[in-house]
C-alpha cells in the first residue's frame, strides 16, 4: 500500500472503504442467513399471508369488483410483493435497536468506520431477507396456486425488482425510527400504526372503487398504492403509465431522506435516549428544586452560622487561661 507523507492516497483509500463496507455487509448477511431458524421463519411468513388471503378472503371476494379475466390470486400476488417488505422493514428497526442495546453500535463508534457504512450494511442484510421472502412467495404462487400472469417471466422479474427497491426504502424508514427512538417497545407501537394504514388503506387487497369514501381518500394519497399499482401493472402486463416512475422516484426520495435522518440519529451519544417534552427556561427552578431550597433555608434559620467575632473572643480567653 503506497503512502505519501504518512497519508493514504485517494487511490488506496477508496478500495479500503469498499472493503469496510463489504466486511460489514458480509457480517450482517452471516447474522441473517447463518441462522436456519431466521431463514425458515422469513420464508414461512409470506407463505402464510398468501394462503390466508387467497384461500379464505379470496372465497369471499366479489368477482365483479375485479377486472375481467383476473382472478383474486392474480390480483393479490403482485400486491403481496410490496406488503411483505413492510413487516421485514420493522424487523430491521428492531434488530438495529438490539444491536445498540448489546453494545455493538458502541464498538463501531471507536472503529475507523464511516457510520454511513454501518447503516448501509444493515440495510443490505435486510434487503437480502426481503429478496428471499419474495422469491419464496413467487415460487409458491406459481407452482402451488397456478399463478401465471399475463406479463410472463420478464413482467414478474420487473415486478420483483421494483418490489425489492420499494421494500428497501421502507427499511430505511424503520432504521431512521430506530436510530432516534432506541426502544423496541416504542418502535413496535409506532410500527403498528404505520403498517395497518399502509397495507389496508390502499389498493393492495381490493380495488379503490370498493373502498368506503373516506378510506378511498386515504388510499389515493397513500404512496403504497402507487407501488402496488406499478407492481401489478408489470406482472399482469397492463399499461404501466406513470405508476412505475412515481414508485421509483418516491422510493428514491424516501430512501435518501430517511438515510440522512438515520445517520444523524446514529451519531447521537448512546446515552441520549429521551428528552423532556417541555424545557424550562434557565433560572426557573422546578417544584422539587423549590422545596429543596426552602428546606435549606429552614435548616439555616435553625442553625445560624457562628459570628467570627465570638470565635476570636473565645480564642483570646483560652490563651489567657493557659498563661495563668
Amino acid at each position: 500500500m503506497s503512502e505519501h507523507g504518512g497519508r493514504f492516497s485517494p487511490a488506496t483509500a477508496q478500495p479500503r472503504e469498499l472493503a469496510q463496507l463489504w466486511t460489514l455487509a458480509a457480517r450482517q448477511l452471516r447474522v441473517i442467513c447463518g441462522d436456519v431458524r431466521i431463514v425458515a421463519l422469513s420464508i414461512v411468513q409470506p407463505l402464510v399471508m398468501l394462503l390466508l388471503f387467497t384461500q379464505i378472503f379470496g372465497r369471499m371476494a366479489n368477482p365483479d369488483l375485479f377486472p375481467d379475466g383476473i382472478s383474486y390470486t392474480e390480483y393479490l400476488v403482485p400486491a403481496l410483493l410490496i406488503t411483505t417488505g413492510i413487516g421485514t422493514a420493522q424487523v430491521a428497526g428492531v434488530g438495529f435497536v438490539r444491536d445498540a442495546e448489546s453494545g455493538i453500535e458502541q464498538r463501531f463508534r471507536f472503529l475507523p468506520v464511516r457510520p454511513l457504512y454501518v447503516l448501509i450494511a444493515r440495510s443490505v442484510g435486510d434487503l437480502a431477507r426481503v429478496a428471499i421472502q419474495l422469491m419464496a412467495l413467487l415460487l409458491c404462487a406459481c407452482f402451488g396456486l397456478g399463478f401465471a400472469p399475463a406479463g410472463g417471466f420478464w413482467g414478474m422479474a420487473a415486478a420483483f425488482l421494483l418490489s425489492v427497491f420499494v421494500c428497501w426504502s421502507l427499511v430505511w424508514v424503520f432504521l431512521a425510527l430506530a436510530a432516534w427512538l432506541r426502544s423496541v417497545e416504542v418502535l413496535g407501537s409506532i410500527g403498528f400504526f404505520v403498517l395497518s394504514p399502509l397495507m389496508f388503506a390502499s389498493s393492495a387487497f381490493v380495488p379503490l372503487e370498493a373502498l368506503p369514501g373516506w378510506v378511498r381518500l386515504i388510499a389515493v394519497v397513500n404512496p403504497l398504492t402507487y407501488a402496488v399499482d406499478a407492481s401489478r401493472n408489470l406482472a399482469l402486463g397492463w399499461e404501466a403509465g406513470d405508476s412505475i416512475i412515481g414508485a421509483l422516484l418516491s422510493g428514491a426520495a424516501l430512501s435518501a431522506l430517511m438515510c440522512l435522518i438515520a445517520l444523524r440519529g446514529f451519531r447521537r451519544p448512546p446515552n441520549e435516549t429521551r428528552r423532556p417534552l417541555f424545557r424550562r427556561s434557565r433560572g426557573t427552578p422546578s417544584s422539587a428544586e423549590e422545596k429543596e431550597q426552602a428546606g435549606d433555608r429552614d435548616q439555616a434559620d435553625q442553625h445560624p452560622p457562628a459570628d467570627p467575632a465570638d470565635d476570636r473572643a473565645d480564642l483570646v480567653d483560652r490563651s489567657a487561661n493557659q498563661r495563668s
